[in-house]
Parts: C-alpha cells; sequence; structure tokens
C-alpha cells in the first residue's frame, strides 16, 4: 500500500497480504523509513463500502524492508485496495496517528455525569484548543490530539479557530495562519471547526474516528480558507447539531424543537460530513473523505449567516457565491453520498408555525453561482476537477444547481455514479447548464470488497459474476450516470462494468427512481464510449422492486438527446419510455431490454399549470395515436388547489387534453425549451356550455412581471385556424367540447434557458361553465380528430463507422494526476481454455492490441520512461535462444509483460530468469500451464507493481489488467522540463504564496 507526502495521509499504490501473523509488508508511495518508526500507530481506510473497515495497526521493525515499506503488527481483518482498478485510482488511504508531541483529554473509564451518557457509554469529555482573534501568529504542526472535544458543550471542539476574521494577508499576517501535519484522533466532537474565521490554511492533517462533521466550517461567513492534502475518516454521528445525527440521535433529543414535536430523521438530520463546507468561496484541494455515516464532502448553503456570526458582517449569499477552487478530491466508503451539494440549513428558530430545531437540515437553498453573488450579473461556472468517488453506498455524487461543470473524473462501485438536480423548477429556475466531460463510469469494478465489517449485502455481480459486497440492496439497480431534472450535458466519457443480473438491473445511464418532476428533452449525450462490458447502456425502468409502479409523470416522461448516435448509433436521435406515444412515429426503433424506443424529431415541455380544479389526473392523447394516451397525476399532492403537469411533447403535432373530473375554471400553458417558430396545436377539454377569456402574456422572472399581454379572438373551425396559425385565435368545438389553440413560441432561447431572452411565452385559458361534469372528450373526438402517424424528421440511418473521438481520453483516473500510467492487460490462454472454445491470446497496452496465435511464451517490453513499446519477441519453447534473450534482449529501463499460449515446454526452466525481473525468489512453476508476468528490467530497486500469475487445470488466469505507472525517478528517468504540479500551483494561487 502507498503514501502520497506522508506528512499526514499517505495512499496505498500496492500491497500484499501475507497469512502468517506479523508479517503484512504495506508498500508506501513515498519514502518514510525515516519519519515512521517501529511502535508508531497507522490507519489504513476502507477501500469498500462500509467506512468501519477502517484498520489500525502498529509498526514493527523490519530490518528486511525498503525505505516505502513497512511491516505491521497482527494482519488485516479486510481486503484494503492497492492499485489502481478499471481505470479509477481505489488505493487506500494509509496514515500515521503518532506524533512526537501529543495533547490528549484525560479519560474517566465511562460516560459521566450530563455527559449524554443515554447515548455513549464511553466518556465524551475531553480536551480543547480553542484560538480567539488578535492573535500575533498562530503556525501549528505536527501535533497529535486525542481524546479531545466534548459531546455535551458547543465550541469544545479538539481545535477551534474561533472568530478569529480574516488570518492571511488580507488580516495583515505576512505568513496566512496554517495548520500542518496534526493527527487529530479518536476525538469527541469534530476534528478541526472554523468559525467566522477566513483565509486559514489546513494541511497534511488527519481527522479519524471522530463524532460529528469533522472539518467543519460553522456559520456560512467563513470564506478563503484553503483545506489542502487533509484526510477524515470514521467520521461518526454526533449529538450538537441536528445535522451531526443519526436516526436514532435525531428523533431522541427533542429540547429545541417546539413543543412535543418529533424531528424527521430523512428531512432534518442525517448529513454528517467529514467535510461540511458552509460557504462555497473555500479551496478543497488534494483531499480525501475516506468514510463518514453519510457524506464525505457536504456543500451546504446558508440563506443567511447563524449563530454567533449572525449580523456580523453583511450578508454572503452563499447560494450565488462561486465556487472556490475544487480539485484532485477523492471521497469513498460513505453511506449517503461521496460528494453532496445540496440543501441549506434552518435559519429561524422554532415556532407553532416551523416547529423545527434551528439549524436543521433545510431543502429551501438551490446553489445558483453568479458573479459578485448578485443574480443580475453572469453566471459563474463551478468547476468540480479530478474528483475520485467509490464505493459510495447511495451516490458517488449528487449536485444540485447550476452552472455546474464536472470533468477529468472518476467514478466506479457506487450505488448511483453520479446524479445532477436542477437548480429549482419552472418557473422559478431560469434554466442552467449542468455538464460532465472527459470522466469515466464504473459500474462494478474488480475492488470485489470483503464480506464484513458492517457491509450488508453479498452477491453475485460483476463482469466476472463473482461474489462481491453490494451497495443498498441485493436488488437495487445500479446506474452509473442518472438523469433528473436537466439539462445536462454528458460528452466524452466513458463506461464499463454495466452488466445485469437475474436479480438486478445494472445501467450506464438510468433515471431517477420513482419520479414525479419534470424531465426536459434538452438532456444532451454524445461521444460516449461504452467498454465491452457494458450491456445495458440505458433502462427506463419496469414495475417492481425500487420502481414500483413505474407510472409516476417523471418516469413517463423520461428522455435523453442522443447528439451523435454515440448511445443508440443513430444520430440526433431520442430515447424515451417505450410506452409514451407521445413521442413517437411508425419509423422508431424500439428497445425491449431498454424498455425504450429510439426517435427522430423535435421535442420541448408544455408546462401546465391548474387552479379551481383539485385531484384531477390530465391525460394527453396524440391525435395520431388516440388509443395511447399518457395519464399525469401532477406533481402537487392530491387535493391541491392548484396543480402542475409537464409533460414532453413532439413539435408540430396536435394534442387533445382531457380531465378526471371537472375541467379547471384557470389553466395556464408555459412554453419550456420552444425554440423560435417552434409549434404544437393543443384541444383542451371543456363543458359544451363553456365561455372563455383566452389571453397570451411573457413572464419576465426576474421582476415577476407579465408584458406582451394580448387577448386570443375567435374562428369558426378548426380549418379555419389551421389556416392561421401565427395569429392570437382559438375555435371552441362545441359538439365535442374541445377548445383548439396554438402554442407557438415567437421568440429565441440563450443557451440552456427554459424560456425565451424576452420570458415565459404563456397562454392563460380562463373558463366559466356551471357544468360539474367530467371533462373527458375522448369518445367524441376520435375518429374525429383522428390522423395517420408520421415523422416530421425521418428516422437517421443506423450508423457504421466507429465512434470517432468517443470517450475520455484519459485511461486512467488517479490521485495523482500529474503521473502517467501505462494501461496493460494480459490474456494467457491454456490448453484447457482451447478445448472449452477460446482462441484468445494477446497483450495489450494503452487499448492497443498484440495478438499471438502460436504455442509459446509471447513477451513485449515497453520503456518505462515513455510508455512506448520497443520490442515484441515470441518464442515456442523455454530454450537456449530465449534463455539468452532473457537475460541481454531486452533494455535497460524496460517493463517487461508475458503471456503463454496453450501450454509450453519449459515453464520450470523459465522460473529462475523471471528473478531478474523483479520478483523476489524463483516461482514454483511445477504442474503450473499458463503464466502472466508484470516484470522490470532495471538497475534500481524492482518497483512493488511487479508479479507473476499462474493458472492450472480449471484455474484460468483469464484476462488480467494492471495499471502501472510511468517516468518515475525510481526507474532512472529524467522527468520532463517545465512539468508542473497542478496542485501545488492551485496552493499558491489559493494562499496568495508564490
Amino acid at each position: 500500500m502507498t503514501n502520497t507526502r506522508c506528512s499526514g495521509r499517505c495512499f496505498p499504490i500496492s500491497g500484499f497480504q501475507v497469512d502468517a501473523v506479523d508479517q503484512v509488508v504495506l508498500n508506501l508511495q513515498d519514502k518514510v523509513q525515516q519519519t515512521w518508526q517501529p511502535g508508531d500507530q497507522i490507519v489504513v481506510a476502507s477501500t469498500d463500502y462500509s467506512m468501519h473497515q477502517a484498520e489500525e495497526f502498529t509498526l514493527l521493525p523490519c530490518s528486511h524492508c525498503r525505505s516505502k515499506q513497512v511491516r505491521i503488527q497482527g494482519k488485516p481483518q479486510y481486503h484494503h485496495v492497492g492499485e489502481i482498478i478499471d481505470g479509477v485510482d481505489m488505493r487506500a488511504e494509509v496514515a500515521l496517528l503518532s506524533r512526537n508531541i501529543l495533547i490528549y483529554g484525560e479519560m474517566e473509564n465511562s460516560c459521566y455525569g450530563k455527559n449524554l451518557c443515554q447515548f455513549y457509554s464511553h466518556d465524551t469529555y475531553g480536551g480543547h484548543i480553542k484560538i480567539l482573534g488578535n492573535f500575533s501568529s498562530v503556525h501549528l504542526s505536527h501535533v497529535e490530539l486525542k481524546n479531545m472535544g466534548q459531546q455535551a458543550e458547543q465550541g469544545h471542539y479538539p481545535l477551534h479557530f474561533h472568530m478569529c476574521g480574516d488570518v492571511d494577508q488580507r488580516g495583515g499576517y505576512r505568513e496566512p495562519t496554517y495548520v500542518d501535519g496534526l493527527s487529530i484522533h479518536h476525538c469527541f466532537s469534530r476534528c478541526l471547526t472554523i468559525h467566522a474565521t477566513n483565509g486559514l490554511l489546513v494541511k497534511n492533517t488527519v481527522g479519524y474516528d471522530t463524532l460529528g462533521h469533522c472539518f467543519f466550517l460553522e456559520d456560512g461567513i467563513e470564506q478563503r480558507n484553503t483545506l489542502y492534502h487533509n484526510l477524515g475518516l470514521l467520521t461518526r454521528p454526533g449529538t450538537l447539531l441536528p445535522t451531526d445525527r443519526n436516526e436514532t440521535l435525531c428523533t431522541s433529543i427533542k429540547d429545541k424543537v417546539y413543543k412535543g414535536y418529533t424531528p424527521s430523521p430523512s428531512t432534518e438530520c442525517k448529513a454528517v460530513s467529514t467535510f461540511w463546507i458552509a460557504n462555497p468561496n473555500n479551496n478543497l484541494i488534494s483531499n480525501a473523505a475516506a468514510g463518514s455515516q453519510d457524506a464525505g464532502i457536504w456543500f451546504v448553503f446558508h440563506s443567511s449567516s447563524t449563530g454567533g456570526s449572525h449580523g456580523l458582517v453583511p450578508e454572503t449569499k452563499a447560494e450565488l457565491t462561486p465556487l472556490g477552487i475544487f480539485y484532485n478530491n477523492r471521497v469513498h466508503s460513505n453511506f449517503k453520498a461521496g460528494l453532496f451539494i445540496d440543501k441549506g440549513v434552518k435559519t429561524t428558530n422554532a415556532s407553532a408555525a416551523d416547529p423545527r430545531e434551528y439549524l436543521c437540515l433545510d431543502n429551501s437553498a438551490r446553489f445558483r453561482p453568479h458573479q459578485n453573488a448578485d443574480p443580475s450579473r453572469p453566471r459563474v461556472a463551478a468547476v468540480i476537477d479530478t474528483l475520485i468517488s467509490f464505493k459510495n453506498n447511495d451516490l458517488g455524487a449528487w449536485i444540485r444547481g447550476g452552472d455546474i461543470v464536472i470533468r477529468d473524473s472518476g467514478f466506479a462501485d457506487n450505488g448511483v455514479g453520479l446524479s445532477f438536480a436542477s437548480d429549482g423548477s419552472y418557473p422559478k429556475d431560469e434554466g442552467s447548464s449542468q455538464e460532465v466531460t472527459q470522466s469515466l463510469f464504473v459500474g462494478e469494478s474488480r475492488n470485489r470488497g470483503t464480506n464484513g465489517g458492517q457491509n450488508k449485502y453479498w452477491g453475485l455481480g460483476g463482469a466476472d459474476a463473482k461474489m462481491r459486497t453490494l451497495p443498498r440492496n441485493r436488488t437495487f439497480p445500479i446506474r452509473g450516470f442518472q438523469i433528473y431534472d436537466g439539462p445536462v450535458r454528458l460528452t466524452q466519457s466513458t463506461f464499463r462494468g454495466f452488466i445485469p443480473t437475474p436479480e438486478r438491473y445494472t445501467s450506464a445511464v438510468g433515471f431517477n427512481l420513482k419520479n414525479t418532476w419534470q424531465l426536459t428533452p434538452q438532456n444532451d449525450l454524445s461521444q460516449l464510449n461504452f467498454h465491452s462490458t457494458v450491456d445495458l447502456r440505458t433502462f427506463f425502468g419496469r414495475p417492481g422492486q425500487w420502481f414500483e409502479e413505474n407510472d409516476l409523470d417523471g418516469d413517463k416522461n423520461s428522455i435523453f438527446h442522443d447528439v451523435d448516435g454515440s448511445v443508440t448509433g443513430y444520430t440526433d436521435s431520442y430515447v424515451g419510455r417505450a410506452d409514451n406515444y407521445l413521442i413517437q412515429h411508425p419509423g422508431c426503433v424500439t428497445m425491449s431490454q431498454w424498455s425504450g424506443v429510439i426517435c427522430s424529431g423535435r421535442y420541448s415541455q408544455v408546462y401546465i399549470q391548474t387552479q379551481g380544479a383539485p385531484n384531477l389526473s390530465l391525460s394527453i392523447s396524440r391525435d395520431e395515436y388516440p388509443a395511447a394516451p399518457l395519464v399525469l397525476r401532477g406533481i402537487n399532492s392530491q387535493g391541491a388547489l392548484s396543480q402542475q403537469y409537464q409533460p414532453i411533447l413532439m413539435m408540430s403535432k396536435s394534442y387533445t387534453l382531457h380531465w378526471s373530473g371537472p375541467a379547471p375554471r384557470e389553466v395556464v400553458l408555459s412554453l419550456i425549451n420552444f425554440d423560435k417558430d417552434d409549434w404544437v396545436l393543443v384541444g383542451l377539454c371543456y363543458p359544451s356550455d363553456t365561455t372563455f377569456q383566452i389571453m397570451a402574456d411573457i413572464n419576465d422572472r426576474q421582476s415577476n412581471t407579465f408584458d406582451d399581454l394580448t387577448d386570443y379572438g375567435t374562428v369558426s373551425s378548426l380549418v379555419e385556424l389551421e389556416k392561421r396559425p401565427m395569429e392570437r385565435k382559438y375555435f371552441f368545438d362545441r359538439t365535442v367540447g374541445l377548445l383548439w389553440l396554438y402554442l407557438r413560441a415567437r421568440h429565441g432561447r440563450d443557451g440552456h434557458s427554459y424560456c425565451s431572452a424576452r420570458g415565459c411565452e404563456r397562454v392563460k385559458v380562463m373558463a366559466t361553465t356551471s357544468s360539474k361534469q367530467t371533462c373527458n372528450c375522448t369518445s367524441k373526438a376520435y375518429p374525429k380528430y383522428s390522423k395517420t402517424p408520421s415523422a416530421v424528421l425521418p428516422m437517421p440511418a443506423l450508423n457504421t463507422q466507429p465512434c470517432k473521438g468517443c470517450g475520455a481520453k484519459q485511461l486512467v483516473f488517479s490521485s495523482e494526476p500529474w503521473t502517467s500510467y501505462l494501461q496493460t492487460q494480459v490474456k494467457s490462454l491454456s490448453s484447457k481454455e482451447q478445448q472449452k472454445g477460446d482462441n484468445s491470446s494477446f497483450i495489450t497496452v494503452n487499448e492497443v492490441a498484440m495478438p499471438f496465435t502460436r504455442p509459446g511464451y509471447f513477451l513485449v517490453s515497453v520503456d518505462a520512461c515513455s510508455g512506448k513499446v520497443t520490442k515484441k519477441t515470441s518464442f515456442a519453447k523455454m530454450d537456449a535462444k530465449m534463455e539468452q534473450y532473457l537475460k541481454t534482449g531486452i533494455p535497460n529501463r524496460s517493463i517487461v509483460l508475458m503471456a503463454t499460449r496453450g501450454q509450453p515446454e519449459g515453464l520450470v526452466g523459465v522460473a529462475p530468469h523471471l528473478v531478474s525481473f523483479g520478483l523476489t525468489k524463483a516461482a514454483d512453476l511445477h504442474s503450473k500451464e499458463s503464466l502472466a508476468l508484470w516484470g522490470f528490467r532495471g538497475s534500481s530497486s524492482p518497483p512493488p507493481w511487479v508479479s507473476l500469475q499462474a493458472g492450472q487445470r480449471d484455474e484460468f488466469l483469464g484476462l488480467q489488467e494492471r495499471y502501472l505507472p510511468l517516468g518515475l525517478d525510481a526507474y532512472g528517468c529524467t522527468p520532463p522540463e517545465g512539468q508542473k504540479r497542478k496542485d501545488l500551483e492551485l496552493l499558491k494561487k489559493a494562499t496568495g504564496l508564490q
């Protein structure tokens, strides 16, 4: 296993486990021999769904260990990944907990006094360090804090910067105040609290096994703080704030709610996070959130400053404030989500009107970054750059708001990899852009986990169909990218490892389950690459567990736009639900495995608001498919006086709208995502005695004013109406009960806005009638208004050429993005595999396959500095010629890959010669039938990735994949001139230190 810059946290690069107690050696990323000493305590993070698989060890003396190795006492209970798997860096963090200076709280043997002993059996009353403002300087380095913090007292934390104001150059400090290399572990109230303090630098610090939010920004006004290369893991629930609490604590602690009110855990609590960031204008660079009860990193948005900061400074408008630097952070082994950007906290005290506790979680905030936090100024994109997210039980990342860009990021083994949610809903939300680019999504990787450590589910899965730990439930439908709301742009990204099982749907692209909400047809997917291990590219759900009836309004309107055909093979096509005939035509292609249909056309939404008719369902029929109406129940609760429906319609078609009860007295139809001159013809069902007042207007959302008010006039027939589509006219067919009118966009849209630059174009229908009859005109409307189905835009031809430039350019998504990696695959083939019909044997380097068809040995040499293949050689058997080649034929500084085919002669004789490629000793190859080697020829110590795999009888090797670092000093390589570490450059920028 490994470490990067081991003053605080460490990343494992490769590891091996020996059955014998006290014989396990960890391979580390950096040299630690001078600083990590026998007797020191370390912690190795979980690389599975359960954070409780983190393990502590004591270091033992190790005379044979190299500078990047340590020996541990005992042996691990769980598997800790030490490599890059399927392109995603899953190496477990290893952190040194011991320091020469120890500050600790003196503990009693059990909980006592008023220390919340109803929840804790152990003493939670530790020491605390509080730093107040107006100090000369504070620079705290390499100190160990243990048994610190107090659950019974707010403000008593292991380390607390309390209302210090500006502590960087802006506050008059020549060098910013900093915390460096601290170890904060087994503490009782957070790790480090930043309260009304700006410009603090926190780096190389470990927070392990603590209660409540660990790295905690408190009141929503804290800005310009920089968190660099910190590690938090095993973040447990606490009691202090509602957001710290789990379900039991949430419902039990009621001293600050109004008169016996019982809090709702799912909406008010259950948010404890390793990094709790209460203002977006802070910098997170190269941090790791490696296990929390709820979230790894949570950005929460205070609508106003809270606590002691309230009124201290002008309100910061956190929701509108641009995001600081977010680069190269990793989140894994969190129960709820790796990264969570959403929600706020309640900023008023409990009252009869709102009995919830002050500072409980609140769903009112929506992140909308603008220049200078001014909504009248241009939007500023929030950039999530180089996020690694894996083994999070629910969500790799949940992000609400806009504009937001995720790039160069890797997601693997999450319940759902990534889900965006929109800024809000029309008409409040003006529309925004959310984009994912140059990223990798892995459904189920070769990291199969360990059955234990509070992992609940164990079952078959993955490309190898072997037993593995599972997120959520054995039947949970795993999805890589989840479409919800929109508009979203997913482009230049790669999917691998999405294979359904008889128990579980596993799809690369999916939809939010049981969705009542709107979806836009402007969710654009393009330049995607689907690995051969993707069996289900997209899935629209089926009735059953998790999907329930799969019949809510959002479920029925699920759709996305395949811009270039990289998902479906059909350029400029739309993929929707197979049973939604509002979006179809006869040329559409049904995809039964997806429960979907691929169609051509133009699509937009009509947002329908009603007043004065509760409990109505809306039935919409397209005149070409009257026997297949779409029935919507509305997104508001049944019984609400107003209701909202948001169907997606094919443009240039006609539809009739019917109700499950008396017609609403008022209907407003808004044109959402209509481009200029887009239109649909709609007929609304009303009683024959109805009189109408119909008008058009444009709603300016910023000022909430209405312009261009225009009344509609009447015409005598539908034929006349169709002759005058540009005019504001309507026709009421009294014999059928249909009010016909055109919805046509007269103004163009800008970018991702839902509405035109002028505002939202609407048509308002006010109806007067004495009738109470149910207004469903279907039986009278058809066949009178039936039409022959046709395509507005014909289906394009199926693409036959490979998708050029599709997928992410990177093959590896690493927490060391400044290091280049070589993707290698070795496929050896035994005689028995050939007898069973397998005929493929090859070595692949960076997706370039080099097959070999003759029995024997195949060797490929790769320059370890450049990654270029330098030699390819095969031998029928181990003989003098092959022996000489192994001794002298391979250049120095070479990565050596070897595969076998058949059962080649001389396997036993090969073994001694492989020691020169880095193996510790000659392997026993008696009775072996196939080999796969990753070796190194060089003068330096062998790298930890050197390995030899052997198969025999029915133990087939199959396809073996390894990712090997290139260009390392350890190989004898010279770094390229001008090479820069982006994280260090960003750290300089964030702190102002050059």
